[in-house]
């Protein structure tokens, strides 16, 4: 028999921790080997962490709700294989800290205000962005309030504060400099709501707070401004009534229009590839893969965004294929975080609620997004070889918001220009 431990696994490049949502197992209970043990979070999405063995979960090393990095222990298995070594951790044996753990713990108890006590009553609940256990429990040490907390601009991934900047923080706050940067970056407050009776108070789940947050900051980020324009699709409307029964009866998948608006905007890309950038400090990114993110609505009403990447190297059949793929997993929180990341610009299908366009919000840290809307038969005027005539066209609006720090308007509005004119010049006799 055999002790051995059952590690947080990575899941994603940029992936560093995630929160434990609930264990499926307890002690005492027979599992095998890939059978999901627990259920965690990241910032990209929820799944389930399948164990490495076969055998029976002796310990649980953490709990529901803690936030763990990537690689820790999280359990002990005992197994019939006498293959593996790894003992069992002695509960009162501590483990040695590496120099790195040892510096952090050495910066948390360097107090700042003078009285070197420690403060653990700060509710992070209220809080309205993430943050890491490092990062808490020198808030904690330092007597930040989650208030406070909440003003320190955010360096990190996605606008998180990092130990760097809180440190930096600490410091301009002892040289009398931390009100200057709390008026700053003041905290967004909403407006008090009364509340009568009658009302129903829902609380958000972590989800949407993930949502609100990331929107809230990408309006702080980005400057977006939006250009429209409208596209006549007949020829992919009619394309697509003749081909999607033979697609599917080929490939056993419906042919929706998605797949087709993707290749479109892969085309302009690789036309404009200026669009296809991201943002850091003064620098800008020119993006070698084009990976291309899709928003997807989910039986919750809330929205994800799985990404294709290097949709530049798929057919049109292997578009459609992929975009079914995530859309069906992503419904069923089936997707892997990775699946998540990694986006380098983004399409919205507002015209699948019946809209037909609409102001969509920059995914960070990418420079632009394309709303498609809902097509409706409109009268057209046609030049013909005989002279003008009035006809019944199939027409969509073309919706794309872009970061004005780097994308100005002569290639924003160009870019959804050049989108529109790959969907008019679609060939209708285009095999599958």
């Amino acid at each position: 028999m055999a002790l051995v431990e059952l590690v947080m696994p990575k899941m994603g490049e940029s992936i560093m921790e995630a929160t434990i949502l609930s264990w499926l197992k307890k002690p005492g209970d027979k599992i095998e080997q890939d059978e999901s043990v627990l259920e965690v979070a990241t910032d990209k999405v929820d799944t389930e962490v399948p164990s490495t063995h076969a055998g029976v979960l002796k310990e649980i090393l953490a709990k529901e709700g803690d936030v763990v990095k990537v690689g820790k222990p999280i359990a002990i298995i005992s197994t019939e294989s006498d293959a593996v070594t790894t003992s069992e951790p002695k509960k009162d044996q501590p483990k040695p800290a590496s120099p790195e753990t040892k510096k952090e713990e050495q910066v948390v108890s360097q107090p700042v205000n003078g009285n070197g006590s420690a403060h653990h009553a700060s509710d992070f609940k209220s809080a309205s962005r993430f943050y890491s256990p490092l990062v808490k429990n020198i808030a904690k040490e330092e007597n930040i309030a989650v208030a406070e907390l909440e003003t320190i601009p955010g360096t990190g991934q996605e606008g998180r504060v990092t130990k760097k900047d809180i440190l930096a923080y600490l410091e301009n706050r002892k040289l009398g400099k931390g009100i200057q940067t709390a008026q700053a970056y003041k905290a967004p407050q909403g407006v008090p709501v009364s509340i009568s009776g009658g009302d129903e108070i829902i609380q958000m789940d972590r989800m949407r707070k993930m949502i609100a947050e990331r929107m809230v900051d990408s309006k702080r980020i980005s400057p977006h401004v939006t250009s429209f324009v409208e596209a006549d699709v007949t020829n992919i409307v009619f394309w697509r009534n003749k081909m999607k029964g033979e697609f599917q009866k080929r490939y056993n998948e419906a042919l929706t229009f998605t797949p087709i608006f993707i290749e479109a905007l892969v085309q302009a890309i690789k036309d404009l590839p200026m669009i296809n950038i991201q943002v850091d400090g003064d620098r800008i990114i020119k993006k070698k893969d084009i990976n291309i993110g899709m928003a997807v609505a989910l039986p919750s009403g809330n929205l994800i965004v799985p990404v294709i990447k290097n949709a530049d190297q798929y057919s049109l059949t292997g578009l459609a294929k992929v975009v079914n793929d995530l859309a069906s997993r992503a419904r069923d929180n089936k997707l892997k975080a990775d699946e998540l990341s990694g986006g380098t610009y983004t399409i919205s299908n507002v015209g699948s609620f019946g809209n037909v366009m609409g102001t969509p919000i920059i995914v960070q840290p990418q420079v632009g997004i394309m709303a498609v809307g809902a097509i409706q038969k409109k009268p057209a005027v046609l030049e013909t070889p005989y002279g003008d005539v009035i006809a019944i066209r199939h027409k969509m609006f073309l919706s794309h918001s872009y970061d004005h720090r780097v994308v100005d308007g002569s290639l924003g509005g160009s870019f959804v220009r050049r989108v529109a004119d790959y969907l008019e010049k679609f060939d209708a006799d285009r095999a599958l």
